[in-house]
């Protein structure tokens, strides 16, 4: 075998997947197409109920800059708006200083990466793993599945999201502008949102989701901008003064919120490869923080290194991971499936902001039903 685990993608859960293992004695290989540093399509907001969990893997976020969020704000096209400060509260950080940070300290720990790698298939077969690379084919018990929102190894796996065409793209731009610190804002327009919230190093993070109807029907993204996501009129505010910093959005197509299985064929799959959050509920980077730490402890319980891995210990380990993120996840992204079709639909949106400002009690309550508790 060429290592005990191999981690297809070298994202949040891939990365903590890794140093999880690595330290408990596991030889960790991860596969990553890229090399770091790099941009990812995020919303780049990280719910404060990790930070148990990071001071006991000596992971300090504090030297890399972190904004700290304490305030919520929903926005509609129309002009309205909800307000709500966040009790547990979170931080901001860039996946471009936070992933090469982990990578960094990965590699120095131990775990052995393969960078600019493609990985063009994965085969199961005699209770164990081949990973077909360029030239190579590797070889392991085990294969964690942390290949992000979308990935041809899901047409690989012939996974049945894959195949039922979404119709969302995602951008996410970089840009400095007049906006206060502490606050994560999720403005509406017509078919989509977008988030804003200030990371690391005196950038502020613009994630938007659009229709791909809306790029056909105008022709591109800055026009979009113009005719679609410009209708609200605090983000018209925003990007009419915003300093763009990176040198072209990062963007990702289809987007999507379909149900995902935690294990296809063997693999284990972890972060937004297992299931994609709404960004209204909650927020993907915790949700993979979380699925690293429970697929993790699952696999050190049932993978003994002084003994071969047996076909009955893959299918107890299986099944416990599979109850484990369900009972964590299941009915979080449930709620926020439904939570989603809110958003992009202007009336409803403002029926929705009128009852928050009514009745303020709700929100809380929202919150708490789509985040988790803090966790060690």
């Amino acid at each position: 075998m060429d290592a005990d685990v191999i981690v297809a993608g070298g994202g949040l859960a891939g990365l903590f997947n890794a140093l999880q293992l690595n330290r408990a004695g596991l030889k960790v290989t991860v596969i990553e197409k890229k090399n770091y540093p790099f941009h990812r399509v995020c919303g780049e907001y990280i719910s404060n109920e990790v930070l148990p969990f990071f001071d006991k893997l000596d992971v300090d976020v504090n030297t890399l800059k972190a904004s700290h969020i304490n305030q919520l704000e929903i926005t509609s096209v129309s002009g309205k708006k909800f307000a709500q400060p966040l009790d547990l509260g979170g931080f901001g950080l860039s996946r471009y200083t936070f992933d090469h940070y982990l990578y960094q300290k990965a590699q120095a720990e131990g775990v052995t990466f393969m960078l600019n790698t493609h990985i063009n298939d994965i085969r199961f077969a005699d209770n164990r793993f081949e990973v077909v690379l360029p030239g190579q084919t590797l070889t392991a018990p085990l294969v964690i599945g942390a290949f992000g929102k979308r990935s041809n190894l899901d047409k690989q796996l012939n996974r049945p999201f894959f195949y039922r065409r979404s119709p969302y793209v995602g951008i996410k731009v970089h840009v400095k502008i007049d906006f206060p610190d502490n606050l994560i804002q999720l403005n509406n327009y017509k078919d989509g949102y977008c988030g804003v919230v200030k990371v690391d190093d005196g950038k502020w993070c613009m994630c938007s989701m659009v229709h791909r109807d809306d790029v056909r029907k105008y022709g591109g993204l800055p026009e979009v901008q113009e005719h679609i996501i410009c209708k609200n009129p605090y983000l018209k505010e925003l990007f009419g003064h915003a300093e763009l910093l990176m040198d072209k959005p990062e963007v990702i197509n289809e987007i999507s919120f379909e149900k995902k299985a935690p294990v296809e064929q063997h693999v284990l799959m972890s972060g937004d490869t297992a299931g994609m959050i709404a960004p209204l509920c909650g927020n993907g980077m915790t949700m993979a923080i979380h699925s690293s730490k429970i697929l993790s402890e699952n696999i050190i319980k049932h993978y003994k290194l002084s003994q071969p891995f047996t076909t009955q210990q893959r299918q107890a380990l299986e099944q416990e991971y599979t109850q484990a993120w369900n009972r964590q996840f299941a009915r979080r992204l449930w709620l926020g499936r439904r939570l989603q079709k809110l958003f992009g639909s202007g009336r409803a949106v403002d029926v929705a902001i009128s009852a928050l400002n009514l009745m303020p009690g709700i929100a809380p309550y929202l919150i708490g039903k789509t985040h988790g508790q803090p966790f060690a």
